[in-house]
């Protein structure tokens, strides 16, 4: 258990550090610090003896070159029972530190800044902070790594119980957020740097993320789990939505809540996702939020038993006593906001309400920004970039005889927009925007796009089907005439397209070519 009797304090973040280093002070602790850190202490009537004094060193190069001295990593690293070492400790005169309290340039706040010049950016890369709290988490048993605000309650409280001193489980807990710290901070940079050297896929790739919460377990009741954010946030995301109503959510939860928020985002006009094992088994777009909810519903109700609920439009009273109506029964739902008296609603009107958990994101004003799509295989990932686009309006090209009327259009789009967000194979069927039959994830088409029908019953004449991937054979298209499938949309570009147009002409259905696949496994 190290006794501290002296600290080298240099900050950025200067919260709280008055109130902290007094405190120390109180306790009998000598403070080092460095330029504007020491300045705010001296100003507070703090005693603080200045690093270049300390080292017999002036700070250098702008201050680039302060800490970076034998003098300070000799007193941080030296192992206090290696006799060896502490008789160098006393030939070089060494006054040991036994605690540092670091935070870093702030790097990462600097590039979010629009506009930011490299040369602006480089200066925020920190040298001297990150070299002290690595020395002083090497050696954790002797000496405290504290590199946060967050963390001087904590470290006051101990020191006051102990007599000045500081557990080494504490200190190996403070060594451990340190690398976690200095590796982020680590990763910021060169991600900036690879991205200002237009290195699209760098050699090597470094991910940061940090935890938001423990999850009560995985897929499964015997799979640990917790969800990590990432740092940084653009657009609405689950990282940043709030949970304002409900139990805790669980790892199947924030999957399917994840899968219904990229649905919903595809959508201008008011719609409503429903979801199940991140599959939409309903989807409908309206003028207002009630009637696009309705429309998802109505989808598949059987397998709409315990779904997530997305909407992309403030939920009003009218759409909350839609969704708590007697017949349905919701997991989560996930909306921009809630109306008070909506909210009301959603938590009293049905059996479900004190379990539901409801999560409000803010307004959609700009569709989350995600550099990669990322997929864990064994050994190793695969990274690729997102698929973000949906279609491009001037590659749509009608090859069949008949075009699609302006009705039939506006569905097939719709059905093409939700096709992108379905496990592969993937069919969907729609008729008036709104989803009647999904085939997901069948290792054929062609059974994909027969469970669709089966899923769409009576409602399949006059729908139009959309496929994620283009038709291998005719035989999709057959069983689409053959229903009463009016209207067609997929990729095109197969062997046989000559034979699938002469196909669709046979029913006399239209067909788009997108020229775009969206796969998705």
């Amino acid at each position: 258990m190290p006794k501290i009797k002296r600290a080298l304090i240099s900050v950025s973040n200067k919260k709280g550090i008055v109130d902290f280093a007094r405190e120390l002070t109180d306790l009998g602790i000598e403070i080092l610090s460095t330029g504007g850190t020491a300045r705010v202490l001296k100003e507070a009537g703090i005693p603080v003896k200045e690093v270049s004094q300390y080292t017999q060193s002036p700070s250098m190069l702008g201050g680039r070159v302060k800490t970076l001295h034998p003098r300070i990593h000799g007193a941080l690293l030296a192992l206090r029972d290696d006799p060896h070492q502490m008789e160098e400790v006393k030939k070089h005169s060494l006054e040991l530190i036994d605690m540092v309290v670091v935070n870093l340039y702030p790097f990462f706040e600097v590039i979010q800044k629009e506009g930011v010049a490299l040369e602006e950016a480089i200066e925020n890369i920190d040298i001297g902070g990150p070299t002290m709290l690595r020395s002083a988490a090497k050696n954790f048993p002797y000496v405290a790594a504290v590199n946060s605000p967050a963390q001087y309650p904590q470290i006051l409280k101990e020191l006051k119980e102990n007599d000045s001193s500081i557990s080494k489980t504490t200190c190996l807990s403070l060594a451990i957020r340190v690398f976690q710290e200095v590796s982020t901070y680590n990763a910021f940079i060169a991600k900036y740097l690879a991205e200002h050297g237009r290195q699209k896929f760098p050699e090597v790739l470094n991910l940061s993320f940090k935890k938001q919460k423990d999850l009560r377990y995985g897929e499964n009741p015997h799979q640990k789990a917790a969800f990590y954010g990432e740092w940084e946030k653009e657009g609405v995301s689950l990282s940043s939505a709030q949970k304002i109503w409900g139990k805790n959510l669980s790892f199947n939860n924030l999957l399917d809540l994840d899968a219904a928020l990229n649905i919903v985002e595809e959508f201008k006009e008011p719609a409503a996702v429903v979801i199940k094992h991140t599959n939409p088994c309903g989807v409908g777009s309206a003028s207002n939020l009630e009637e696009a909810f309705r429309k998802a519903y109505s989808g598949d109700p059987l397998s709409a038993f315990g779904s997530i609920v997305g909407l992309n439009k403030v939920v009003d009273s009218s759409a909350a006593e839609k969704i708590a109506s007697p017949d349905t029964f919701i997991e989560a739902i996930i909306a921009p906001d809630y109306e008070e008296e909506a909210l009301a609603i959603l938590k009293t009107k049905q059996k479900w309400g004190k379990n539901v958990r409801i999560l409000k994101t803010g307004n959609f004003l700009a569709k989350e920004k995600k550099s990669w799509n990322i997929k864990r295989v064994a050994g190793g990932i695969l990274l690729q970039e997102e698929d973000e686009e949906t279609y491009i309006p001037s590659d749509l090209k009608t090859v069949t005889k008949r075009k699609p009327t302006q009705k039939e259009r506006d569905d097939l789009l719709f059905a093409w927009i939700v096709s992108k967000w379905v496990k592969s194979n993937a069919i969907v069927l729609a008729k008036d925007k709104t989803v009647v039959g999904v085939g997901a994830g069948q290792m054929s088409r062609i059974d994909a796009c027969r469970l669709a029908i089966r899923k769409a019953g009576r409602r399949v004449k006059d729908a139009v089907l959309a496929s994620d991937a283009f038709f291998p054979f005719p035989d999709v298209a057959e069983e689409a005439g053959k229903r009463g499938i009016t209207a067609l949309i997929q990729p095109g570009g197969a062997l046989r397209d000559k034979e699938v147009i002469e196909t669709a002409n046979k029913y006399e259905m239209a067909m788009l070519f997108t020229g775009m696949r969206h796969f998705r496994h």
